[in-house]
């Protein structure tokens, strides 16, 4: 596995870091006490092609893979992680199952307008009673003619308020569990559909979710994506897709930290000497650069597994445990680096330590992680 980039990824990288130092960060604080990404900064990030990152060339994409786009990812996490979660979860979970599952009916009807970004793609998993459990769907989709009709409510759904384009997963058939449930390409326009209350989250400001209430919406029959009760199926590779760009963008923000407490560690003096040559504070940061570097490795690992088409189910799992861990502990230690400075707003080390926080619960929580991982290694010693 050679990770190492050719001249045009590198290219559009150092386009993307650029662009992210330049447009993006200085309104970091802006979108932390607003809770909104400015409207220029979402047509800046359209122009720059940042909304089709995980579509084909052929559909107004950029036609990358998946390591070229963790690449991407690994600058775009070093900003303002409400900023990075709009662009994220439209271009990982919010698109990935039209690319990956859509008919060439649906590809050509909504990857153009998404990859422009001027359609915004959510993905509508999780219910009241279906976060970790996720076969415990109440949702329900019945065949009526021509369409199908949604009766039930999402929440905790990311980019809500701004999405057009939702995949949505619905009962179909409750007498067959897991293989009952169905996929929906859902507009925000249908009949029946409505966006719902906002959260108010510790973090991730500037990004919103919110619930989704269907009442006899009608979805047409056009619109299911995959096969009849493939949902859950559908579900569990779009969210193990995701996991390696999810894991760039927690690595973009660790190198972020990582960087700032080095900088912060050798200007800053206690008994006469910069705190970087005093034994607690230089072991920390040692310690959160071997833990970056093993992130690294297997965020770019994983994400040439994607690129191969083999089965990383496991892995996947096992890199979004890991990356979730390793960016809770990296920013914790970056808080005690900066010592009073890191727990003040007016500085981002703490609102990254807020931030950190919910990745070890969406997509999937630390404890699922571990779930499937042994699920994983179970069925592979079972044969």
């Amino acid at each position: 596995m050679d990770f190492r980039f050719d001249a045009e990824t590198l290219l559009l990288k150092e386009n993307i870091q650029q662009f992210i130092q330049d447009e993006i960060e200085p309104f970091a604080m802006q979108i932390e006490e607003e809770d909104r990404i400015p409207d220029s900064l979402i047509q800046l990030s359209k122009e720059m092609g940042l909304f089709g990152l995980s579509i084909p060339e052929r559909y107004g994409g950029l036609g990358i893979g998946m390591v070229e786009k963790c690449a991407l990812y690994e600058e775009i996490g070093k900003t303002h992680n409400g900023y990075t979660t709009l662009i994220g979860a439209h271009t990982g979970i919010g698109t990935v199952g039209i690319v990956e599952m859509g008919n060439e009916e649906q590809k050509q009807k909504y990857l153009s307008d998404m990859a422009s970004g001027n359609r915004i793609g959510a993905f509508a998993l999780t219910e009241p009673a279906a976060g970790s459990h996720a076969t415990n769907l109440k949702m329900t989709a019945v065949k009526s003619g021509d369409r199908y009709i949604l009766n039930g409510t999402k929440h905790y759904i990311t980019n809500a308020d701004v999405a057009d384009i939702f995949t949505v997963m619905a009962v179909t058939d409750k007498e067959k569990g897991a293989k009952g449930i169905t996929s929906f390409i859902v507009e925000k326009g249908f009949p029946g559909f409505q966006v719902g209350s906002m959260e108010r989250k510790m973090g991730l400001r500037g990004s919103h979710s919110a619930e989704l209430i269907f009442e006899n919406c009608e979805v047409p029959l056009d619109n299911v994506l995959g096969e009849v009760g493939q949902g859950y199926v559908n579900a569990l590779k779009i969210l193990a897709n995701g996991r390696a760009g999810l894991a760039a963008r927690n690595l973009g923000s660790c190198q972020y930290l990582l960087d700032l407490s080095i900088h912060y560690a050798m200007e800053r003096e206690q008994f006469d000497v910069p705190i970087i040559e005093h034994q607690a504070v230089s072991h920390m940061i040692a310690e959160m650069a071997m833990e970056i570097e093993a992130l690294r490795s297997f965020t770019y690992r994983v994400a040439w597994m994607v690129d191969q088409g083999e089965k990383i189910i496991k892995e996947a799992a096992m890199l979004k445990l890991f990356g979730s861990e390793v960016y809770n502990r990296v920013a914790d230690k970056a808080v005690q680096i900066h010592g009073g400075l890191g727990y003040i707003k007016d500085f981002p080390i703490e609102r990254f330590f807020r931030d950190a926080r919910i990745t070890r619960i969406y997509e999937g929580t630390s404890e699922i992680q571990k779930n499937i991982i042994t699920g994983q290694l179970k069925k592979a010693h079972s044969k």
